[in-house]
């Protein structure tokens, strides 16, 4: 079996931008009367939306943040991107071996990611196929949004593939029924993280974007190889 489609997921993929949003995030939540530091909101919050962030957030303080925390948060991302933010290494020479349609799904808003992708010159190379977590009513880990990509793509969800740099998007990749690779290259990636992306039930565990391609075809090498042995 072959795949149909690659979809990948934006922050800590495409991007390396988690160091800056955990700690952009950090600051703000900090400011706004819940002291949490970068490496914190890294191991709570990775790969899950800003809502669901702040819900929790919300839960513990036992009262609502400001009714504008989004729009702070979200201007501050964006600055902080336009000041530094980098393309994944490796990720555009990647891109250009993968032969299959591909599409990002990620559980940023669509101004972020679009921010991202336009800073990082990769938007062209995706759009219009950007998926965000906000078209869909359960972010991460739940399928949802893996599932609205591959139906917008038109293609089935057994044979689409998800490269992804968190728990919960591995865990939402497998919900759907999809093949998952777990990439731990991004600034970051810390020891341990390969584990618990493979023991969410990520196929390969990688941390080098030039690796790519060549793991795609090795991965449909051993499908088929197991296809013909039966």
């Amino acid at each position: 079996m072959s795949f149909d489609l690659v979809i990948f997921d934006c922050d800590g993929v495409l991007v390396d931008s988690e160091v800056i949003s955990c700690r952009v995030h950090a600051e703000l939540l900090t400011a706004h009367g819940y002291p949490i530091s970068a490496d914190e909101v890294r191991a709570r919050f990775l790969g899950r939306s800003a809502r669901e962030a702040t819900r929790e957030v919300e839960a513990a303080l036992g009262r609502a943040l400001p009714a504008d925390f989004d729009t702070q948060l979200k201007g501050r991302l964006l600055d902080a991107f336009a000041a530094s933010l980098q393309p994944m290494p490796g990720i555009v020479a990647a891109l250009g071996q993968i032969a299959l349609p591909v599409c990002v799904a990620s559980s940023g808003t669509p101004e972020k990611i679009a921010a991202s992708l336009t800073r990082t010159a990769l938007l062209a190379r995706f759009a219009p196929h950007v998926f965000s977590a906000v078209q869909v009513a359960h972010g991460k880990p739940a399928p949802d949004l893996f599932l609205l990509a591959a139906a917008e793509m038109g293609a089935e969800p057994a044979r689409c593939l998800v490269i992804e740099d968190s728990v919960p998007g591995v865990t939402a990749a497998r919900a759907a029924g999809m093949t998952a690779f777990g990439f731990c290259g991004g600034s970051h990636c810390q020891a341990g993280d390969a584990a618990r992306l493979a023991a969410a039930g990520a196929a390969t565990i990688f941390d080098a974007m030039a690796d790519l391609p060549g793991l795609i075809a090795q991965h449909l090498d051993r499908k088929e190889t197991l296809v013909a042995d039966r």
